[in-house]
């Protein structure tokens, strides 16, 4: 018999790792905060950076972390609320089904999340970022919810079924579906989704597209078909955001084109795919030795261990791989010349934090461009060279 008092171990162990984690994190905002109040430009930056741009960026930081900090404390909230009052189980025997479950998990979310949402846009992003009407983004809503609804419902379902129907061995299968719908994915999202949030024109003639042309060319990437002139005949596109062509020279474009595509010709793209997919049956496997521990879930008042459940307190252990993920995104990371300016104007033309906390760096709480940040004034370093110092 599972003993009460067992159970209130667990559960008090796992808010206190909870609120010490968000702690944490609030305290690596907060000095994120202070490195922003700074008005004096570093001296790798002044060169290229007037005090005006970097006032401007912290600005726009600093609104960005304290909305951030405001939405991670209600989230904590939020969290040790449902932990305490046991409110997971409450909803489970409720609706009694894990992909209604879903449903009701994803519109609760979106709900709590709208005001920061809306803040976010109409407000944190008044510093000259904001295109976007009430019409616009209440539809992009509406649009991605009904999406996550027609294909996460069925993709739920389907993997739901094989758990069940595959026991010990159902990682095995989940792993191999789950391949498939990436796959799949991979060639509707350009085609199909994407069409939805934005709008694709063919780029007109001029020095860009020649350029491109020819880079396309001595690369060997298909930007024609081979056998066919139709219109609708199949090949692979480059989309390219026009705030990209209006804040880069051509050259500066160039380079940044040509790094991404040198990973197709360098076969990087299908190493990190099977990587991927390595580290995804990984983690399936993993998964599966938990998925009957019911110590977990009877701590949080669940008699039974249903799969949806043990998938969302899976999400605990996440920490390792978001780790790796986020040492496998900077490997790839190399400078020229062009492309180290364009990277500048970017961070610049973004507002990006161009003086971060130092620990805000480590690959759980940081993105490529706050790395690349380091690397401003040394346009050939690497991720191994900084490593080094």
């Amino acid at each position: 018999m599972y003993f009460s008092k067992e159970r209130k171990v667990i559960k008090k162990s796992l808010n206190q790792f909870l609120c010490q984690l968000f702690v944490w994190e609030a305290k690596l905002n907060v000095r994120l905060c202070n490195c922003l109040h700074e008005v004096k430009r570093p001296q790798a930056i002044a060169s290229f950076i007037t005090r005006q741009i970097y006032l401007e960026a912290n600005s726009y930081g600093l609104d960005k972390s304290s909305l951030g900090l405001i939405k991670d404390f209600v989230n904590q909230l939020q969290t040790t609320f449902i932990i305490v009052y046991d409110l997971i189980p409450m909803l489970w025997y409720a609706i009694t089904h894990s992909v209604l479950f879903f449903v009701a998990a994803m519109l609760i979310s979106t709900l709590l999340s709208l005001p920061f949402e809306l803040y976010a846009t109409f407000v944190v992003k008044k510093h000259s970022f904001n295109k976007q009407t009430w019409g616009l983004f209440f539809s992009d809503l509406a649009k991605s919810l009904v999406l996550s609804m027609v294909f996460g419902v069925p993709i739920l379902a389907a993997f739901l079924w094989v758990i069940g129907k595959t026991g010990s061995q159902f990682y095995l299968y989940s792993w191999a579906l789950l391949a498939v719908v990436q796959f799949l994915g991979i060639l509707i999202y350009p085609t199909f989704i994407q069409p939805l949030f934005n709008k694709f024109d063919p780029l007109p003639a001029g020095e860009l597209r020649k350029a491109i042309e020819s880079l396309a060319l001595w690369l060997e990437f298909p930007l024609k078909n081979k056998r066919s002139g139709h219109s609708n005949a199949y090949s692979k596109r480059i989309v390219i955001y026009n705030t990209l062509i209006e804040q880069c020279f051509t050259k500066e474009f160039m380079a940044v084109l040509g790094h991404e595509l040198g990973h197709r010709k360098k076969s990087h793209v299908m190493r990190m795919l099977a990587m991927a997919q390595l580290q995804t049956f990984l983690i399936f496997f993993t998964f599966s030795c938990f998925i009957s521990e019911q110590a977990m879930c009877l701590s949080f008042g669940m008699h039974t261990t249903p799969i949806i459940i043990g998938l969302i307190y899976f999400y605990l252990l996440q920490f390792g791989n978001n780790l790796v993920s986020r040492i496998s995104s900077l490997k790839k990371l190399g400078y020229g010349k062009q492309l180290s300016s364009c990277i500048i104007k970017l961070q610049i033309e973004n507002k990006s934090a161009i003086n971060p906390y130092p620990l805000l760096g480590l690959p759980l709480f940081a993105s490529a461009a706050g790395q690349a940040s380091e690397c401003i004034g040394q346009p050939t370093c690497g991720f191994k060279d900084k490593l080094k110092r």
